[in-house]
């Protein structure tokens, strides 16, 4: 059968307008987004793995060296740049993916890697059991929020590629965050610089996020190291210059001077050398502190204060002091355009479907730790401004990037409602199907939100000025770090000599077992003790 010409040009033109159409509507932002959706849920496989890698990792801060292999391993293996070694930390790294239609707005993306001491914890068992007695683990939930970035870069990725979306995604980790030991650093070196917007995620039990002066405080975290003369406690003590009674002295000292500061302060220390013996003088000793308050000009208050009574512990037992900045957070402000669009788009994500033996298993868990047994989630936490007046609390070294680039922090539900927090009873959830829902449900939200940062210039543009006209309104960036301090890079070494061989033989073996519980032949979920 042969066509005429003109309906073969009519059939033609109908075929181009078809193809028109589709393009428009796999455009169409509300497409785009349920597409890029869809492409995270594809990987929801990916995200219980990185999840459960990770979490069998369970490394200290500064530490992190399985961790940060695994994860740059797997972005140079799909396309990213990496630069290792990132402001002469070895765990601390950049990654980088230019879009082929250009490079466009710079979306970066962070989340924390370090765990925390003496918080080894078998998941999916709803009793106290460490895989390695005083072994450190995932009692914050670190592991997961690597996994939450990355599974949401990728799908965009394809989406970008596909669409020919112009654009830069950089991955970064959170090193050493319980030390609040590397942020504030990376600001320093310029590694924010040209970042357009920062989408940071951390471990929570809703799926949320907030706007402006976060609660909690800003800090710096400070060593002070005594030297004295040793002698022999008992034959000649008056020979000797006690360093550890310096460190004693000044410790009382704050105690006392403490009634005295603002009730919005937090500040906490531990004596990390106090001597090697009793009979002996200890000739060096060494305290810790974090001076916390909530503004700049009030952490820099109690850090001078620290610094005074330091000095006139060191003069009333005639030795010597000397300080080493070790680490610090700023206050935290986050952008509102960004968290709004957020908000929106986490509202489409929802809450993950609980299944009935997820919210027993829960109620089991907040059981043992004596908190109300509510279960998980069910219902999303709508966004709230800020506190008035502000609130104290924690503190999270997110907030020095907050101060350079527009930034927002989306906090998603992989953990159960009412732990402690820093403690081995957040670990459990953190390789259950919890935790690997939570992880696809804070992807879905990150990756929405980072398509309308680079597809909407809108929005783009009202981030932008809201945080030159609004987050810098009443104060600017003050680093709480010298230009001459450095990372304790060394911190944690010998406690991760010591444990590592036995954690060694517990990494997660995904071409052995599809999750890290079937590895450890947990049947979750699993309430108590199993019977001998």
């Amino acid at each position: 059968m042969t066509l005429s010409k003109s309906l073969r040009r009519s059939l033609l033109a109908f075929a181009a307008l078809s193809v028109m159409a589709s393009a428009a509507a796999a455009q169409a932002p509300e497409a785009q987004k349920q597409q890029t959706v869809d492409l995270v849920k594809s990987r929801a496989k990916l995200a219980q793995v990185i999840t459960d890698q990770v979490f069998s990792f369970g490394e200290l801060g500064y530490q992190e060296i399985e961790t940060s292999k695994y994860l740059t391993a797997l972005l140079e293996k799909n396309g990213f740049k990496v630069e290792r070694g990132t402001s002469g930390m070895p765990t601390a790294w950049v990654a980088r993916w230019v879009s082929p239609a250009g490079a466009g707005p710079v979306i970066a993306f962070g989340s924390d890697i370090d765990g925390i001491p003496k918080a080894s914890q078998t998941p999916g068992v709803a009793y106290r059991k460490p895989m390695i007695e005083g072994a450190p683990g995932h009692g914050e939930g670190h592991n997961s929020g690597q996994a939450v970035n990355i599974v949401a870069a990728l799908a965009l990725k394809d989406i970008m590629v596909r669409d020919k979306i112009p654009g830069t995604l950089v991955m970064w980790p959170g090193v050493a965050e319980e030390l609040l030991g590397a942020k504030a650093f990376m600001v320093r070196d310029g590694v924010f610089k040209g970042v357009d917007a920062v989408i940071f995620t951390h471990v929570g039990d809703n799926l949320d996020t907030t706007w402006g002066l976060a609660r909690g405080t800003g800090v710096i975290s400070v060593e002070y190291s005594f030297s004295g003369e040793s002698a022999h406690s008992a034959a000649a003590p008056w020979r000797g210059k006690s360093a550890l009674d310096a460190v004693e002295l000044m410790n009382i000292g704050w105690n006392m001077r403490r009634e005295h500061l603002r009730p919005e302060q937090r500040s906490h220390y531990v004596i990390v050398d106090g001597g090697d013996q009793p009979n002996v003088v200890p000739s060096k000793a060494s305290v810790w502190y974090y001076f916390r308050e909530i503004d700049f000009a009030n952490i820099r208050k109690n850090y001078e204060i620290g610094n005074k009574i330091a000095e006139a512990a060191a003069m009333m037992t005639d030795t010597t002091v000397t300080r080493r900045v070790l680490g610090a957070a700023a206050p935290r402000n986050f952008n509102r355009p960004m968290a709004e669009a957020a908000q929106a788009n986490m509202d489409k994500v929802g809450l993950p479907i609980w299944t009935a033996d997820e919210q027993t298993f829960a109620k089991a868990v907040q059981k043992l730790v004596g908190a109300k047994e509510e279960g998980l989630a069910t219902k999303l936490k709508p966004i709230e401004p800020p506190p008035s007046p502000p609130i104290s609390g924690g503190s999270d070294d997110i907030g020095d990037i907050s101060w350079i680039a527009p930034t927002i922090v989306i906090r998603y539900p992989s953990n159960i409602p009412g732990l402690p927090g820093h403690n081995w009873s957040n670990a459990i959830s953190m390789a259950t199907p919890i935790a690997h829902k939570g992880v696809v449900a804070g992807a879905e939200a990150v990756a929405m939100t980072a398509l309308d940062l680079l597809t909407d210039a809108k929005l783009l543009a009202q981030t932008k000025a809201y945080f030159e006209t609004e987050t810098l309104k009443d104060e600017k960036y003050q680093p709480l770090i010298g230009p001459t301090d450095t990372p304790k890079i060394e911190q944690n070494a010998d406690i991760m000599a010591l444990y590592r061989p036995g954690m060694r033989k517990l990494y997660y073996d995904p071409a052995k077992y599809p999750t890290y519980l079937d590895q450890l032949g947990v049947k979750f979920p699993e309430l108590g003790p199993k019977a001998k």
